[in-house]
Order: C-alpha cells, then sequence, then structure tokens
C-alpha cells in the first residue's frame, strides 16, 4: 500500500497519487454526512485529507494491523466524532459497516483501497518485510496472526514452497529456491531475513541477479502474500465494496504488483460488462452495467510524483461509478 502520511505533515511518509484520489472519489462525497470506507487507512494519510476536504464526510477505517489502526487514531483525533476505525482485513468490509450500523449493499459513497505493505511496516525493520535490512522472519500485516513467514519457510515441503514462489512472486528460480531452503533447515532452522537472502542469492544464477532489480524481491512478494492470503482477501473484498456503493459512489483501487492489479482488472471488467445475454443485438432494459469506469486502464503516477515519492512508481490506479441500483432488478425498473 505504500500507504503513507504525508513528510510535510509530519507523518513520516507521502500518501500516493493523493490528490488524483480525492478528485475521483470527490464527487460521490459532496451529499451531507456522505460515508467513505478507507479499506486500507494504515497512517491515515489519506483519510486525513478526504476528512479535511470534506466537513460532514463520515470515515470507517480498516487495517489488519494494530499498531496502525493506534496511530491512526491518533492521527485522525481532530475529526474523531467522525470516524469509525475497525480492526480486519479488508474482506471484512461487510463486518465493518454492520459495526459502524450501515448495510452491506448500497449504503455507502466512497471506498478506497491502497494495497500491499505500507511504507510504516517496510520502514519496521523487526517486521521483517524488507530484504535490505537482517530481520526476524515475521512479516504479518496484522500482528495478532498466527502465521510466520519463518514457519512456512521451516515446516512446508519443497513442493508447496515452489507453489507459493512462482504463484505470488512469479519466480523462475522457484523450485532450485525451494530446494535450497529445505537443504538449509536441515542443519537448523531459519529465523533471520538474511538468512532467506543468502539463500536466494545462491538459488538465482549470477547472470539474472544483474537485473529486475533485487533478487530476493519476488520470495519476499510471495511470502508475504502467502502469510497474510492478500490475493484471497482482495478477491473476496472487491465485490463486497462494490456492493456497498449506492448509485453515484465511487471505488478507487491503488494496486504496486501486476497480480493485485489483474485481480482488480478482471473484477472492473465483470462489473462494467453488459448483464444481457451475449447473443442479443440490443441491451435488454435492467441489464446494462452496473458499474462504469472513471479511469481509462490504470492510472500511474507522474515523474514528478515519482521523483518526490519514489515508492509511487509502480502504482496502478483504477476506479469505477455505480450507475445502476440492483434493486432495478433483471428485466425491470423497479
Amino acid at each position: 500500500m505504500v500507504d503513507q502520511s504525508d513528510r510535510e505533515s509530519g507523518h513520516g511518509h507521502i500518501p500516493v497519487l493523493l490528490d488524483r484520489c480525492v478528485e475521483i472519489l470527490g464527487p460521490a462525497l459532496t451529499r451531507p454526512d456522505a460515508i467513505l470506507v478507507d479499506a486500507t487507512l494504515g497512517a491515515g494519510g489519506h483519510s486525513e485529507r478526504f476528512l479535511t476536504e470534506f466537513p460532514t464526510l463520515r470515515l470507517i477505517g480498516l487495517d489488519r494491523d494494530p499498531g496502525a489502526l493506534a496511530g491512526a487514531r491518533e492521527r485522525l483525533a481532530p475529526f474523531a466524532d467522525r470516524i469509525t476505525l475497525v480492526h480486519t482485513r479488508y474482506d471484512g468490509i461487510a463486518e465493518a459497516l454492520a459495526e459502524a450500523g450501515w448495510e452491506a449493499t448500497e449504503s455507502i459513497d466512497g471506498v478506497l483501497f491502497d494495497l500491499g505493505v505500507s511504507s510504516m511496516q517496510l520502514d519496521q525493520a523487526e517486521r521483517g518485510f524488507a530484504y535490505s535490512k537482517d530481520a526476524p522472519l515475521d512479516m504479518r500485516m496484522d500482528t495478532d496472526a498466527p502465521l510466520t513467514a519463518a514457519e512456512i519457510l521451516n515446516t512446508y515441503g519443497r513442493a508447496e514452497l515452489t507453489d507459493i514462489l512462482r504463484r505470488f512472486g512469479e519466480e523462475k528460480f522457484a523450485h532450485r529456491i525451494a530446494g535450497l531452503i529445505v537443504e538449509r533447515r536441515q542443519h537448523a532452522p531459519l529465523t533471520t531475513t538474511g538468512e532467506l537472502v543468502e539463500i536466494v542469492y545462491k538459488g538465482i544464477p549470477a547472470p539474472a541477479r544483474r537485473t529486475g532489480g533485487h533478487p530476493a524481491k519476488r520470495t519476499f512478494q510471495a511470502l508475504r502474500i502467502a502469510v497474510n492470503a492478500e490475493l484471497d482477501s482482495l478477491t473476496a473484498a472487491l465485490p463486497a465494496a462494490l456492493a456497498a456503493l449506492r448509485p453515484g459512489g465511487r471505488i478507487a483501487v491503488m494496486s504496486y504488483q501486476s497480480l493485485e492489479d489483474r485481480i482488480v482488472k478482471t473484477t472492473f471488467a465483470a462489473a462494467t460488462a453488459s448483464r444481457s445475454p451475449a447473443d442479443l443485438p440490443v441491451e435488454l432494459p435492467g441489464y446494462e452495467p452496473e458499474f462504469s469506469a472513471i479511469t481509462r486502464g490504470a492510472e500511474r503516477a507522474d515523474a514528478a510524483e515519482i521523483e518526490r515519492n519514489p515508492r509511487s512508481a509502480p502504482v496502478r490506479l483504477r476506479a469505477l461509478q455505480r450507475v445502476m441500483s440492483v434493486n432495478r432488478g433483471r428485466g425491470g425498473n423497479s
């Protein structure tokens, strides 16, 4: 999520595409008591801006990281009477809405997702997300969750490890790296990120190590996704978020790697497709698409933002607006 607070405001990080997110979601938030769900609250940088720009806006903020929630609660204290913060993964959006007193369908005006690992988490070496710092093999976004990267590396079989590295990291040398992991742990359990980086270097041939960024990038991404079930969570969260939007409501999703963006792209394509039978030459009344695209494909950060905030370089932003209520029903206009 490279979900960042504003360096200028003293919180240490910069929210990605902040102005563009306000531009996209803003038109849906102008009615009195509009409701925005920040499904990846992080340090609260995006939410602070929205609460400041829209004085009657109510915010429901979700985050699986207890530390992030505590920090965001402090940061957003001036808006305490307009916020509800919930400790949950973003696929718990329906339950979070219920906790805040809202329906799970057509009850809110905007949803923001800023996916992936946050800068705050990357910068805390002890969390184990960064391959550049030696730390315990943790990688949990929710520090109360039971599964860690160390447990995966020390207990999963070679086939399971290979599958994780291939599916979630798109690592070409997954089988080789997995074999070295299994071989290494026969002597002693893996406990630190430095040990894992050392194994990855051995598993990737020297010519391949010289291209494509840090050699351990794909392995760390794969383990982080597996530990936090990120793709399963996203696959469940997007339909729930779309269902929660009222007509005119908008959703914006920022992803930072191709696996996330593929899920967003596929889900949004289905939401903007006609529901009329494919062999009919005309659109059936009531079967029109429920959503329309706001962005054309995926938007990227411009050169100025990337220079100011290098972590915005991989971002892909997609956004939709609900144009039809599901309550109209198929074939009718009720």
